[in-house]
């Protein structure tokens, strides 16, 4: 602390109107005290905050530590023993009572006035500290859920790279450098495919072959599809079929380089770890489900098939995915495009319906994967009706929206408002239903509707027991 030098010349006769307006213009609130701590006067420097200590009035004659929250009455003793020889003011944070609002912070400080044992508290109103502290932890929450996410998206990718029963390479798109290699390729290049990891991928192939696996990747970089080629590779002298396609990842080209034995060569071998993975795959309770390009299916897990209410794998194979999935012709439209251009699309929420009428919220995680050079996506489909059910309520209602906004972007939105319509006007309905007890008859007239006209929307939405309603009470 540096103090005036000459406050007595400096500030010539400062009388008390005089230092009680520099007081006031200085501080947020201050507040005068005797040699007990008790409050005699209040002064309060911005309309906003007076507003807020609207019984700041009614401090005077109280002890300053009764008008303050009981986590900070230890910090107002402190500072009231506090000596002036001790130094400068020591600045704390008191959180002043305002009812009915609750608890202000402040930063205050206490500093003699006159001989008699007299104090000052001096404060400043941290409000606005402790809104950008709040929406800074807000960040970081949000930051971390991301960050889970990713993580969820970087295991599953894994997952699938290293179960994948093709060879497959990821290369760098600017130095066609091997960044990756899954099992099945390793199997494949044998010890190259250990010893060339890091190097260009033209080592991999015979020097009469290099040439068109260059133009290949030339032309898949340039025009964002190439038609796939034979090569041999150098391990080996086998032929193999040679496709790509590009993605990107980190703001960076990458390409996804499969490699195929031509027709005569043996079969790859999948090691037994990967086949008891794929049969923990096959008896996950998650549906699981790999389409081709046209998202016709080609295999699915008997949680898939439970989902949809169909008895055999058979009578799903070559059908088209939407015939179960959310919203015909466009949902399924949005997932693929997706994954056309992304490569992933993790947590989209929709429904799945049942050939048996039965209908599912569901979380869709899907990725997109080469197969003989042609893509194929893999789909994993999480029941979540058993976290939404419950929430018949407020918030029930704000997870909806919420949901309805993650859509925007992928929907078009005449699309968006139909089901942000569907979605109000179902709350609204069982909202009337369980005010009125289930009385449908009420329930009508409440929300102003005919009888049959309630019906018919309990049919749409699939809500209570329909069974024998056509004409009796509800």
């Amino acid at each position: 602390m540096k103090a005036f030098r000459t406050p007595g010349t400096s500030l010539g006769q400062l009388d008390a109107e005089a230092a009680a307006g520099l007081v006031v213009a200085a501080t947020d609130l201050a507040l005068v005290l005797d040699d007990a701590g008790t409050i005699r006067d209040v002064a309060i420097g911005s309309d906003d905050l007076a507003a807020d200590l609207d019984g700041a009035e009614e401090w005077r004659g109280r002890r300053w530590v009764d008008t303050v929250a009981p986590d900070s009455r230890g910090k107002v003793e402190a500072l009231l023993k506090a000596r002036p020889g001790d130094g400068g003011p020591r600045w704390r944070h008191v959180n002043q009572m305002a009812p009915p609002r609750g608890a202000l912070p402040v930063l205050c400080a206490v500093a003699p006035m006159g001989p008699d044992g007299g104090r000052i508290v001096l404060g400043r109103d941290l409000r606005g500290v402790s809104q950008l502290q709040q929406r800074l932890v807000e960040v970081q929450q949000s930051m971390e859920r991301d960050y889970s996410r990713l993580r969820q998206a970087e295991t599953r990718y894994r997952l699938l790279f290293q179960m994948s029963v093709d060879p497959v390479l990821i290369l760098d798109g600017e130095t066609q450098r091997i960044l990756e290699v899954n099992p099945a390729a390793q199997q494949l290049l044998g010890r190259a495919g250990r010893r060339f990891a890091g190097r260009t991928l033209t080592e991999l192939f015979v020097p009469e072959d290099r040439q068109k696996v260059t133009a290949l990747l030339a032309a898949l970089r340039s025009a964002g599809r190439a038609e796939d080629l034979r090569a041999r590779l150098v391990e080996g002298g086998q032929d193999v079929q040679v496709g790509a396609s590009t993605f990107r990842q980190e703001g960076g080209l990458l390409f996804l380089m499969r490699l195929s034995l031509t027709r005569g060569a043996p079969a790859i071998m999948v090691p037994e770890a990967k086949t008891r993975l794929l049969k923990v795959v096959e008896g996950v309770p998650d549906a699981f489900v790999v389409t081709d390009a046209q998202a016709r299916i080609l295999t699915a897990n008997p949680a898939f098939l439970d989902m949809v209410q169909v008895t055999s794998e058979d009578q799903a194979r070559g059908e088209p995915l939407d015939r179960w999935l959310g919203r015909q012709g466009v949902e399924l439209d949005v997932l693929l495009t997706n994954l056309r251009n992304r490569g992933s699309v993790r947590l989209y929420a929709t429904t799945m319906r049942g050939d048996l009428g039965g209908a599912t919220e569901v979380e869709i995680s899907a990725v997109a994967v080469l197969n003989g050079g042609q893509p194929c996506f893999g789909f994993s489909i999480r029941d979540i009706g058993a976290r939404l059910k419950p929430a018949r309520n407020l918030n029930g209602a704000t997870r909806s929206v919420e949901q309805l906004t993650e859509l925007i972007g992928r929907v078009p939105l005449k699309d968006l408002v139909r089901e942000a319509t569907d979605a109000i006007e179902r709350l609204c309905i069982e909202a009337a239903l369980q005010i009125t007890g289930d009385n449908r008859a009420s329930a009508a007239e409440m929300l102003g509707l005919s009888r049959q006209s309630l019906y018919v929307k309990l049919r749409r939405y699939g809500l209570g027991d329909l069974a024998g309603d056509d004409g009796a009470e509800g």
